[in-house]
């Protein structure tokens, strides 16, 4: 979304931050990138360890800033827990080194810094007056309603928690599991079942016999209580293959997505190569997806990985990094792929993610108005 900035001063342009984030941001460095007057909403990096080398984090900030089309200045704001520092001409803001290798990292690529400003617990500063004094934190204006954006009082992390989800929900998730994988065995290779449920057996079934369907399907009709469709979908989720394949059709659409399976399933046999259109969409290039429908996608992946037992839970969440990523929201990925991670440290996907993460690197079609 582009929106036209009408700030007077540094706090106004403050109260603006939380609706173009969509949140409040914490211990964060948020850029807004501009075009003349008009940003292209807001971008955010953890604030780093103290110890991180300033140059080093400027240049990573830079890169992200540079993937916007047409910048040419940007505001930054930096959140933190910090507390300024009282000297005797006035107060030293928390991580002036690392604003100062950010502002010179802009102005060696042309870009002109429209402010630079620091939030604190206390109140808030601007890095750029030689004046050196803190502000009240009540001076800056209530963020302003902008249409389709919620709450934005939460942080960066808020609403990236999983579902709450009960003992019981989650055992039957775990049977319905065991006994899909066990009548997929049958269906594949014969041989006796040691679970006998028809249930079972029909969704597996249905599943292989049209896989791009069942996908579209658990989009269009998310059924939370039926636990043969949750472990269905972990089923799949958990073969990079068939996850990667979802992945791509949920982005795109059902036609695209026989393409991919088709695709992923020659390329497993070692027939083939990835056709470069399926390669881009994970690269976050290419037409930008209907941000509905992959919210849908990530709020069904959300719900499997809460009923997951732990050993199912990694290929949901590596789902839900990506689609997160997907959709501009980087903080929420990072959560995704944290906790995948630390289930099974070394995966290949999350690994991935993690480190396009740390890149700061953003979907191309996150950065574009349409």
């Amino acid at each position: 979304m582009t929106t036209i900035i009408h700030a007077a001063d540094p706090a106004e342009l403050l109260g603006l931050v939380p609706a173009l984030a969509g949140f409040t941001p914490r211990n964060s460095i948020v850029m807004l990138p501009f075009h003349g007057s008009r940003t292209q909403g807001a971008m955010r990096l953890d604030l780093p360890d103290p110890g991180a080398l300033p140059a080093d984090v400027a240049a990573v900030a830079l890169r992200a800033l540079l993937q916007v089309p047409d910048v040419d200045a940007v505001a930054i704001v930096v959140y933190t827990d910090e507390a300024a520092t009282q000297v005797p001409d006035g107060v030293l803001l928390p991580r002036l080194a690392l604003v100062d290798a950010l502002v010179d990292e802009c102005a060696s690529t042309g870009l002109r810094v429209i402010e630079a400003l620091c939030v604190t617990g206390e109140g808030w500063g601007d890095y750029l007056d030689d004046r050196s004094r803190m502000h009240p934190l009540d001076a800056i204006p209530t963020a302003p309603e902008v249409p389709g954006i919620g709450d934005v009082s939460g942080d960066q992390l808020a609403g990236a928690e999983l579902p709450s989800s009960d003992l019981r929900e989650r055992e039957r998730a775990g049977r319905a599991l065991r006994d899909l994988g066990e009548a997929i065995e049958h269906h594949m290779h014969g041989g006796v079942r040691s679970a006998d449920d028809p249930m079972a057996l029909l969704a597996a079934e249905t599943m292989l016999a049209d896989l791009p369907g069942f996908a579209e399907h658990v989009l269009e009709a998310p059924a939370d209580d039926d636990p043969y469709a949750c472990a269905a979908l972990l089923w799949c989720l958990s073969r990079p293959p068939l996850r990667d394949a979802i992945l791509v059709q949920w982005a795109t659409d059902l036609d695209f997505g026989r393409l991919a399976f088709d695709a992923q399933l020659a390329f497993s046999a070692a027939r083939t190569t990835i056709p470069d259109a399926i390669g881009e969409v994970f690269l976050g290039r290419g037409p930008k997806p209907d941000l509905d429908r992959l919210g849908c996608a990530l709020q069904v992946v959300r719900w499997a990985a809460a009923r997951a037992p732990r050993h199912a839970k990694v290929g949901a969440l590596t789902a839900a990094g990506w689609l997160s990523w997907a959709m501009g929201r980087s903080s929420h990925a990072d959560v995704y792929v944290g906790e995948a991670l630390r289930i099974e440290p070394g995966h290949s996907m999350a690994s991935l993610i993690s480190s396009i993460l740390s890149a700061a690197m953003l979907p191309e079609w996150a950065l574009r108005e349409r």
